[in-house]
């Protein structure tokens, strides 16, 4: 693990400053200073890149592509600042049969690595909550496991209030079947960020979604009778 590879403070700074002169005519003067900040993030996604690719199999080519562009899409946004204000990038699993990407936010006072499955379509949902209802017990088991609750804490995402359709307001299992969402994420304060450490720690963190990301790809790439549906 390469030690030397690490987020500099003036990277989070920088951010500050675009957040306090969001426009056009500050940000191009400040181009050199941005391209400069963007060239540490991505040195930084490309390590991670390198170092996951050892224990996953991403489909992400670099560590450049996975940073997301500094410019909002504020076309049916209330919001018109054009630019975003943290440095973000994902990384996407490889082939149908692996599940769930991985992303990284890195902004002062509010930086997190978080993975898991934003935005489950109808017949995802469909199928990881007949799983869930059928057998919640492997599920449990990786949500209160000793390495779970130490990095992650709890499960988050949103929920419904009250049953989903066709499953019972009383079933075991209810506190999953709500979710609609399904997101692990672990925080780090501006002082990991900056450390020699940041790198190997969100390395381990990543690592540490493992169980949870391969049994939901078990569940999305089978029918209910653990058949295979590729």
């Amino acid at each position: 693990m390469k030690n030397d590879i690490i987020i500099p403070k003036s990277s989070l700074d920088f951010l500050l400053e675009l957040k306090a002169n969001n426009n056009k005519v500050w940000f191009d003067t400040n181009k050199t200073k941005y391209l400069n900040e963007l060239n540490h993030i991505e040195t930084f996604a490309g390590a991670l890149l390198q170092e996951l690719s050892k224990t996953d199999v991403i489909e992400t080519a670099s560590g450049k592509k996975s940073v997301y562009r500094i410019y909002r899409d504020i076309r049916f946004s209330k919001d018109k600042t054009p630019f975003k204000t943290f440095w973000g990038g994902s990384y996407t699993r490889a082939t149908s049969e692996r599940r769930g990407g991985y992303y990284y936010h890195l902004e002062k006072g509010n930086s997190f690595v978080a993975g898991g499955f934003w935005g489950p379509n109808a017949a995802d949902l469909k199928r990881i909550r007949s799983e869930f209802a059928h057998d919640p017990a492997p599920m449990q088991k990786i949500l209160h496991s000793e390495s779970f609750i130490n990095t992650f804490g709890t499960l988050q995402g949103e929920q419904l209030k009250t049953a989903p359709k066709g499953f019972d307001i009383n079933h075991e299992a209810i506190d999953l079947l709500r979710f609609k969402q399904f997101l692990i994420i672990k925080r780090f304060t501006d002082k990991e960020v900056l450390s020699p450490l940041f790198l190997e720690q969100v390395l381990e963190t990543l690592k540490n979604m493992r169980p949870f990301f391969d049994y939901m790809s078990e569940i999305l790439t089978t029918d209910i009778n653990g058949s295979s549906i590729l």
